[in-house]
């Protein structure tokens, strides 16, 4: 089998909830460079909503064809910078840039400190990210056509 290249990009212990991150990362995966930019940037200017499918639990209904939904305009902002960060190392890379997608897209939770201050046993909330780009297989044939 042959090895794929993919261009990298991560962030550890940023001060992001993880559970915003993983539905972020689940709204983005699969999507090309440019489109999940895009869509990024419509989320932070409020026009499009994060689906959330799996942490809604009393999250309200969004205009579209999704149910739950949010706005995390700060993990949008954390995780475009990461996508173009990444898009610079897939053309440091050799990669075309124009053909890249989000292949792989991880969040994990991170250590959590206690927050400083007056009011005691708060702790601060941290996550890792792992962003992973891929450039999009080219289509071998049309369906209609017959293989020789």
């Amino acid at each position: 089998m042959e090895q794929q290249k993919e261009a990298t990009a991560s962030g550890s212990n940023l001060p992001l909830s993880y559970k915003n991150i993983a539905m972020v990362g689940d709204f983005i995966r699969g999507r090309t460079v440019e489109k999940a930019k895009w869509l990024l940037q419509r989320v932070m200017e409020k026009k499009v909503a994060v689906p959330y499918t799996k942490f809604n639990m009393d999250r309200g209904h969004k205009k579209g064809e999704i149910a739950a939904g949010r706005y995390p305009i700060k993990t949008a902002a954390e995780v475009l910078n990461l996508l173009k960060s990444a898009e610079s190392n897939a053309i440091n890379m050799g990669m075309n840039a124009s053909n890249l997608v989000v292949s792989r897209f991880i969040g994990n939770k991170g250590s959590t400190s206690w927050r400083s201050g007056r009011k005691r046993r708060i702790q601060a909330k941290t996550a890792h990210i792992e962003l992973f780009l891929a450039e999009k297989k080219a289509e071998n044939k049309k369906k209609g056509e017959a293989k020789k």
